[in-house]
């Protein structure tokens, strides 16, 4: 798992931290004394990117069906900016459209409709809460009435 640590002050500062060991040990110190009064005021913010884990590559939906998408919540961080979790349907290149919001990204799984798209190879879900993940590209197929 990746965590991302930003600098809550003006334009975000991202820095990637490999390992969660390291969060401990990430210092920010200003860099003239005319930023020591800013530098005190910063604080650090953990980002969590809890990796999809369904769908699958190997996973295919039906447009009108109610599927489940989950997500690796083993080994959060301890202060998590945004815990409200939203999902989108991303096909190709474009993302949207939104499938559902507001559940409570430290659950783990969460159920949507499938919405009524053209049938297709190249959908991933993205999973915003700190973060946008993505899925690996799965398959949806027409639904009963068709797309």
């Amino acid at each position: 798992m990746k965590i991302w640590k930003r600098a809550a002050v003006g334009m975000a500062a991202w820095s990637l931290v490999a390992a969660p060991s390291l969060l401990a040990s990430t210092q920010v110190q200003a860099t003239n004394p005319a930023a020591d009064h800013t530098a005190s005021r910063i604080s650090l913010l953990d980002v969590f990117v809890p990796p999809v884990t369904s769908p699958t590559a190997k996973s295919v939906w039906t447009a009108g069906q109610t599927v489940e998408v989950t997500w690796d919540t083993a080994d959060p961080p301890q202060h998590i900016t945004n815990s409200k979790g939203a999902i989108y349907l991303r096909k190709g290149d474009r993302t949207g459209p939104m499938l559902d919001e507001g559940f409570d990204i430290l659950k783990g799984r969460q159920e949507v409709v499938v919405p009524d798209v053209p049938p297709g190879n190249d959908y991933r879900i993205v999973l915003f809460g700190d973060s946008g993940n993505f899925s690996a590209p799965f398959t949806i197929t027409e639904g009963p009435t068709g797309s």
